[in-house]
């Protein structure tokens, strides 16, 4: 059976994989080069120096040919060992995954819940480390935007939290959905590891994941941490001295990388935030508009990322998503676990401009009507006078 063709293109909206730009597609575009050779330790040097930039960081930065899950479990065999107490916290989905890596591990983990529509409260982790007269517990473990909800957590205030608590535990930090779109600072903020991945602001297709490591979470590795192999630092950064990786590294996506670099550096980092500022601002607009319900209720924890979209009851979000691509070649993000079926999710994060999101919210209205939920008319027309007051 012959397939239809959908003219233009596809309207990718989901919070990540994120629209790849022409110029990281055309940098990957190149013959692989000798892994061991001078052209690729300039390649190599340049794209460790450079995340340190966009972590915000003078310390190491490690990167590891996997996905984002890759960069969270070397965070933890790093840093714990297997009997370990860490304290995370529930604010969504990617939070709970997290949290069952690290009981899989044979890490004891303590598991603060939430109702999924904020993020972390700081003082909630206060109070709890302050019972913590032992210092059993090694590690606080928190997702700064969440991607499930469309929440971030505000990670200097859970560090002021835990400096307030005179707390030792590591503050671990998992930015996935917000480095490179959400304001963000390892140092500044005192985080000891963060963790980030290659297919959302930093514009790359999935492959490449991150460790930002401080000197006393790197002093811990040295001592202990659990038995491990691929995932250590150590010998990441000895060879990465050179410019170099302890294995074959995903050479074409390092390409991508270094040209993600310099275009987050030619917008000013500031500029991309504010920008992502904007786009969320609007897209709230339109949900409010249409008479809808964003999912996050703490306005100071709202993702610039991207908005998750609470259907009323009775209406099934996946069925919405269903029409949406069908009718307009648009792709929206799914809810998860508890959320599965209750809410859709926009993706605005990544390469990604005005008349970008203006196409995907006449997409998501156009959906909305042609699934009958009930709404009102006119969330572009609210999000465009956003976009023009700027």
């Amino acid at each position: 059976m012959s397939k239809s063709y959908n003219a233009g293109r596809h309207f990718l909206q989901i919070p990540g994989p994120t629209n790849v730009p022409d110029r990281i597609l055309r940098a990957m575009d190149y013959p692989t080069i000798d892994h061991r050779g001078p052209q690729f330790s300039e390649i190599g040097t340049k794209c460790l120096a450079g995340m340190k930039t966009i972590f915000k960081t003078k310390s190491h930065t490690v990167i590891f040919p996997a996905s984002g899950t890759g960069a969270w479990e070397s965070a933890l065999v790093n840093c714990l060992q297997d009997g370990d107490l860490v304290l995370m916290v529930e604010t969504g989905h990617f939070a709970s995954l997290w949290h069952k890596m690290a009981t899989r591990l044979g890490i004891e983990t303590e598991f603060l819940t939430t109702d999924w529509r904020r993020g972390v409260d700081p003082q909630q982790i206060e109070d709890r480390l302050r019972q913590d007269m032992d210092q059993r517990i090694k590690a606080v473990c928190v997702v700064h935007n969440e991607t499930s909800t469309g929440s971030t957590s505000r990670i200097a205030d859970v560090r002021l939290a835990m400096d307030n608590a005179d707390h030792t535990a590591l503050l671990l930090v998992d930015t996935i959905s917000s480095l490179g779109s959400i304001d963000y600072r390892h140092d500044e903020w005192g985080v000891d590891v963060t963790v980030a991945g290659s297919q959302k602001g930093l514009m790359l297709p999935p492959g490449l994941s991150f460790n930002a490591v401080s000197e006393k979470a790197l002093a811990l590795a040295r001592k202990g941490g659990m038995r491990r192999s691929y995932w250590d630092w150590e010998d990441q950064i000895a060879a990465n001295k050179e410019g170099a990786f302890p294995y074959t590294p995903a050479t074409n996506l390092l390409y991508g990388l270094a040209e993600a670099i310099d275009m987050l550096h030619e917008e000013g980092l500031e500029n991309v935030f504010r920008r992502h500022d904007r786009h969320a601002a609007a897209t709230r607009k339109a949900v409010q508009a249409w008479g809808l319900e964003v999912l996050c209720q703490e306005p100071k924890d709202f993702s610039s990322s991207l908005t998750a979209v609470l259907l009323p009851d009775g209406y099934d979000a996946d069925a919405f998503r269903a029409g949406v691509l069908k009718h307009f070649n648009m792709s929206l993000g799914n809810g998860l676990s508890r959320l599965a079926g209750k809410v859709f999710r926009i993706g605005h994060l990544g390469d990604f401009n005005d008349l970008m999101l203006l196409g995907t919210l006449s997409g998501v209205e156009m959906g909305l009507s042609k699934a009958d939920i009930p709404h009102q008319k006119g969330g572009v027309d609210a999000a465009m006078n956003i976009l023009k007051g700027d």
